[in-house]
């Protein structure tokens, strides 16, 4: 009797990475890298929102560290549980419903009237946002050919300076406009509940999580489709699955796994450069609005200083866009962290316009561009049954540190101003930069499919 057993897993990753850049891929790294913009645009329009009802509505500097460090509790959630729930119901089901949560509470908060209704969408914010961002890099590294695969997601990542520019003029043109500026800015950001349902209907679940699923037969006719946009109308090779070595589906086992002798170094490592990337950034961009206002700028014109500055952002992810798949993922990642370090010093310790903007452009270029290094090799350490969850934990124990940092930036600046607190975020840059050695680098190399 002939085999008729539908095309193993093996084979399907295989046909995956031997593909050309077609147009199917490009509809799916810009489909995501919308929602990553839009993304982008939510974190950066909050810095700019703090200043303004810093002066609107009287706030402490505790009360503005407040408001953002809450959509980071909610991303550190969100990070842990969609890793979780894209391991367990599929990429494109999550990175949907992400979009659909934070879209929501985003338009929700123009309405408010007081802080802490705002609190508690933002913190709905974050929920959203944090599942979102590691799903998204998972989603688009399964399907990207392995020998372009991290230069994809650095340019995924990209999208992230468009959306923070995009927050950077919203806030120079629209948030000081009036005194209803800032809700204007927050109905802007509920974009994503209606793109949300783009990505739901628009876009195809990863062949690599349907074949892990047992799905085969889906995840089959995904892969021909690639095949065919490209030219490629051969049949596959016919064999039978061969014995699974997938990691168990259990909650529990995906996240004890992370500690097992195979991914625990790596792990202990990504963990630190998530945690150090994320109070440095974090600490730094989402009060850099406010630290210019308070060093004697107004809000016109340090909300144009900012947008100056974010503009670096775009140079930085391509150069590491272009230098990923030349020096390698680890490279890269610690040579952007150094140079971030080097910024950060310049930055804390600049006095006048020039060396504040050029500074500032410096912290961008190299910061995003580590960051784009660092999510194009969080996702290839673990195989396509941990990824999800090792690439969401990661971005949620980060979370942590984007909690913590706009809380101590206001006793950083107490106790020694902004060349105190720079000193310390260019520490933070320098240690994670060390850690990065600590991982594997998956250059040109297949995903691991267990």
């Amino acid at each position: 009797m002939a085999d008729t057993a539908l095309p193993s897993r093996a084979s399907l990753a295989g046909r995956l990475d031997e593909l050309p850049f077609t147009r199917h891929h490009l509809r799916l790294l810009t489909g995501s890298g919308v929602g990553w913009a839009l993304d982008a645009m939510d974190v950066g329009l909050i810095s700019f929102v703090i200043a303004a009802l810093g002066q609107q509505w009287a706030l402490t500097k505790t009360e503005a560290g407040w408001i953002a460090s809450v959509g980071f509790i909610g991303m550190a959630l969100g990070a842990a549980l969609g890793g979780l729930l894209a391991d367990r119901l599929g990429r494109r089901q999550v990175f949907a419903l992400t979009l659909l949560v934070y879209g929501v509470a985003t338009g929700a908060s123009a309405l408010v009237g007081g802080i802490a209704m705002l609190l508690v969408l933002r913190f709905l914010v974050g929920l959203g946002l944090g599942a979102e961002l590691p799903v998204a890099s998972t989603y688009v590294s399964e399907f990207a050919p392995a020998r372009i695969r991290g230069r994809l997601i650095v340019i995924l990542e990209a999208f992230w300076a468009l959306g923070w520019t995009a927050a950077a003029l919203i806030g120079f043109l629209v948030i000081p406009a009036s005194e209803s500026g800032w809700r204007w800015a927050f109905a802007l950001g509920a974009i994503p509940a209606v793109y949300a349902l783009v990505v739901r209907w628009g876009m195809p679940e990863s062949p690599r999580w349907l074949a892990s699923r047992g799905r085969i037969a889906e995840a089959e006719r995904i892969v021909t489709s690639f095949e065919l946009d490209a030219g490629i109308v051969a049949g596959p090779a016919i064999r039978k699955e061969p014995p699974s070595r997938a990691i168990t589906a259990t909650t529990r086992a995906r996240v004890t796994t992370l500690w097992h002798p195979e991914f625990r170094w790596r792990t202990v490592c990504l963990w630190l450069i998530w945690l150090c990337v994320n109070f440095a950034y974090y600490g730094a961009f989402i009060w850099i609005p406010s630290i210019l206002v308070d060093a004697g700028f107004d809000l016109v014109r340090s909300f144009g200083f900012t947008l100056i500055i974010t503009l670096a952002q775009l140079p930085g992810y391509a150069v590491a866009a272009w230098l990923i798949e030349v020096w390698g993922r680890r490279t890269t990642l610690s040579v952007f962290l150094v140079g971030s370090a080097a910024s950060a010093l310049f930055f804390g310790t600049a006095t006048t316009e020039p060396a504040i903007i050029a500074s500032g452009m410096a912290l961008s270029f190299f910061n995003l561009g580590a960051w784009g290094a660092l999510y194009a090799v969080t996702p290839e350490i673990y195989p396509t049954s941990l990824r999800g969850t090792g690439s969401g934990w990661a971005a949620g124990v980060g979370r942590i540190a984007s909690i913590v940092a706009p809380l101590a930036v206001p006793a950083l600046l107490l106790a020694g101003g902004a060349p105190l607190l720079f000193v310390i975020f260019g520490a933070c840059f320098l240690t994670a930069a060390v850690a990065a050695w600590g991982l594997i680098d998956r250059r040109g190399i297949a995903l691991d499919d267990r």
